[in-house]
């Protein structure tokens, strides 16, 4: 699973900085002009120190995630 971001451009979504197999299957979530949402200070430090981390390449791929809370909930 990978994360990509784009535009629409003539009806079609193109994205940016990334290469999609051709047939692949993809969900896209739209977000509205007028959308916002809040987060609680703790929260919003928690993933301001997230996104730091993942700058510094600190992250974990989506099937590590996966593959934890399959074995977590067994």
């Amino acid at each position: 699973m990978k994360v990509a971001s784009g535009k629409v451009v003539g009806g079609k979504v193109i994205v940016e900085d990334a290469s999609l197999a051709e047939g692949a299957s993809v969900t896209v979530l739209v977000r509205e002009n007028d959308e916002t949402f809040e987060v609680a200070p703790e929260q919003e430090a928690a993933l301001l120190r997230a996104a730091a981390d993942a700058d510094q390449g600190e992250w974990v791929s989506a099937e590590q995630v996966l593959e934890d809370l399959r074995n977590r909930f067994r």
